[in-house]
């Protein structure tokens, strides 16, 4: 009888399929509890034959070995997460809460193990005969280990394996708490007249979404994860609009799903364990590593912006409620989006709700995004239907460099669903890496709304833009070309990871890409030039909504993580409204784009005081897109010195040593204040 526990599991193997693309239809939820146990066992086995090697260490027999072990937990971890976020089921968050916690603890016995960090100590004092990606790896995991705690004694460890324990215990609770929320608050409406304003095909997408989570002959409208929802600028039902808001607002707040006291509890701990590693604040703790480096050095960047920002937005809110005064309304956050779609129409003759039968995501994805990245960077998209997604929704494309060879796979899961945390993300599946010969396997998910049946899905701009952003993030792992997996594609500052992924927004609206794609759904008419300029001059509108709404979350993420472990934080609403406040950012009628309670990027999504690095990276993005158009624009020579100075090198190098390489200086914030209409051109 075989006693084994991995015998018959699908991932106790390498994946046989192209590319190592995991065998979704074999795997089953029991097969990852013995996974992670075997795959962590397997990976501190292979720990012990490093820290006693007999031999002096060396790079090789210490870090390239470091790089070569928990090849098992690695595809478990890669697979399970991904499930996790975009097509998650009861048995799947029962593994996730049982794993989650111990996955953390495997993690603090590999970087506070004493023997295998005076391994890496010893090569480190050695740093100066290695150079290129060897002695980033070697820098790469001495700080990951420092910053882990590994110079902390006996009892300072013990804290902080205690401290993190708990932390991932919190976030996962978080996590769950914010899906059944925000699942739990979807709008249903009944009387098909409430829905007034929206277009034929999102009344039906409405209709197909309330039959797929039971509620036959109703209407649906899913919540998005930002407090402001897409539809709230077309419904004119202001009651619907006021409990779309509400609902969206007041998500994860109370009741039994309510996140107030593990935000509470998230922020302390981490406060805690900034001190215990020798840092002020959780934000000093989480720069460090950063490109950004000091505290300081964010808010030099966050309060240049902030005046002018609030500044705009208040004159944009005169001028929104003397419009709703005229149909004898005081203006409310509800109505913001209602009314500023109406100067829109009125300013700019732009109806954006009259616009998406122009935008199908078809069209967008083959003859918008996949077009660009052609003609950008000479890369094509090869549809496998022979490979099989995780879910019924998962597309697969080979990707193919112009000379034919192949590059890795890549994966779209588009439309939202039970089981599928909101917003829009990249993941990997498999990374790139030259030491086990790995071509890299990513997805991207967004949420975007399914339409009804026969129709067409149909996006608004705001998802447009979102699918070009989230490519960008698949290019830089699809372009990756380093040997380490600990250096791969993404694996780069946090405050710089979003940098790729915003320059390759500038394709969405670029007229010889937007010609290609923006074609309407019935008629086959391209989108008129004319639409195309006015769509462009209307982008300036709204300017200061978006960025008070964005700064107050950055600001909110930055109080949170700013406490000092003493600071006692009783009411999480009450706190929120005093950082807003003291940022000069509260605004009635400008909600954060996330409150406390749904503000998964910071207390479930690894960006605990790093919110920040939308704007940062968007300095960097701006003054790209200011060297792409000085430079020719859209061009195979411009692509390929992205790709090659930039895209390809993950985190082989230092980040803005990349960003200087193609830009040719240092980033500077003008170009972002320009963009943004912040300062005069």
């Amino acid at each position: 009888m075989d006693n084994d526990p991995m015998s018959g599991n699908p991932l106790a193997e390498a994946s046989r399929l192209p590319f190592g693309l995991p065998p979704f239809e074999q795997v089953r939820p029991e097969h990852f509890a013995p996974a992670f146990e075997a795959g962590m066992t397997q990976q501190l086995a292979e720990i012990a034959t490093i820290e006693s090697d007999p031999e002096p260490p060396t790079f090789d027999n210490t870090l390239v070995a470091l790089e070569r072990s928990g090849r098992l937990l690695a595809r478990t971890e890669n697979l399970f997460f991904n499930l996790v976020s975009a097509a998650s089921t009861p048995e799947i968050r029962l593994v996730e809460k049982e794993f989650a916690p111990r996955l953390t603890e495997h993690g603090d016995r590999i970087r506070l193990n004493t023997a295998l960090f005076a391994r890496i100590d010893a090569v480190y004092d050695r740093a100066d005969e290695l150079a290129g990606e060897d002695r980033a790896l070697l820098d790469r995991y001495h700080l990951d280990f420092v910053l882990a705690g590994a110079r902390l004694d006996a009892v300072g460890q013990q804290q902080l394996r205690e401290i993190n324990g708990r932390l991932s215990r919190l976030s996962t609770q978080f996590q769950q708490n914010l899906q059944a929320a925000t699942e739990a608050a979807a709008l249903v409406l009944t009387d098909v007249t409430e829905l007034d304003g929206l277009s034929v095909q999102e009344i039906a997408g409405a209709a197909a979404e309330a039959t797929a989570r039971g509620h036959d002959g109703a209407y649906l409208i899913p919540l998005i994860l930002p407090s402001n929802q897409p539809l709230m600028s077309t419904l004119k039902n202001r009651s619907v609009r006021r409990r779309l808001y509400d609902a969206s607002t007041t998500r994860a707040s109370a009741g039994e799903w309510d996140n107030s006291a593990l935000a509470i509890e998230i922020a302390h701990l981490r406060a805690r364990k900034a001190v215990l590693l020798g840092f002020p604040t959780h934000a000093d703790a989480t720069v460090a590593d950063q490109t950004a480096k000091t505290s300081a050095a964010v808010d030099d960047m966050l309060v240049e912006l902030v005046e002018p920002a609030v500044a705009r937005a208040q004159g944009e809110a005169v001028i929104l409620t003397d419009l709703a005064a005229a149909d004898g309304v005081q203006l409310a956050p509800w109505d913001w989006p209602y009314y500023s779609e109406q100067v829109r129409a009125q300013r700019y003759s732009v109806d954006t709700g009259a616009l998406r039968p122009y935008f199908a995501l078809e069209k967008v994805l083959h003859d918008g995004v996949f077009f660009a990245a052609t003609q950008v960077y000479g890369v094509t998209f090869e549809s496998r239907p022979d490979l099989v997604g995780y879910h019924r929704d998962v597309r697969v494309w080979e990707v193919r460099n112009a000379d034919g060879s192949s590059i890795g796979l890549y994966l779209g899961d588009y439309f939202a669903r039970e089981g599928k945390r909101g917003g829009a993300w990249m993941n990997s599946f498999v990374e790139q890496s030259g030491l086990f010969g790995d071509k890299p396997v990513v997805v991207n998910n967004l949420n975007v709304t399914r339409p009804g049946p026969g129709s067409p899905a149909l996006l608004s701009l705001d998802e447009v833009e979102t699918l070009f952003h989230e490519f960008g993030h698949a290019l830089h792992g699809l372009f990756s070309d380093v040997r380490y997996p600990r250096l791969s594609g993404t694996s780069v500052p946090r405050d710089f990871v979003e940098f790729p992924s915003q320059v390759n927004e500038m394709w969405a609206m670029w007229p010889q890409v937007l010609a290609n794609y923006a074609v309407h759904v019935e008629t086959g008419e391209v989108l008129p030039q004319a639409v195309a300029d006015a769509l462009e001059a209307a982008r300036s509108w709204g300017q200061g909504f978006g960025e008070v709404e964005y700064l107050a979350a950055t600001l909110l993420d930055q109080a949170w993580h700013r406490t000092p472990p003493e600071l006692v934080i009783d009411d999480a609403a009450a706190f929120e409204t005093a950082a807003l406040e003291n940022a000069g950012l509260a605004m009635d009628l400008v909600p954060p784009r996330y409150r406390s309670t749904y503000f998964q990027h910071i207390f479930a999504g690894g960006y605990s005081a790093g919110y920040y690095s939308y704007i940062w990276s968007e300095v960097l993005d701006a003054d790209t897109v200011e060297w792409f158009r000085e430079n020719g624009g859209m061009t195979r020579r411009n692509g390929d010195t992205f790709r090659t100075e930039l895209l390809s090198k993950g985190g082989s190098i230092d980040a803005l040593a990349a960003f200087r390489a193609v830009r040719g200086r240092d980033a500077e914030l003008g170009a972002l204040l320009r963009r943004r209409g912040l300062v005069s051109s």
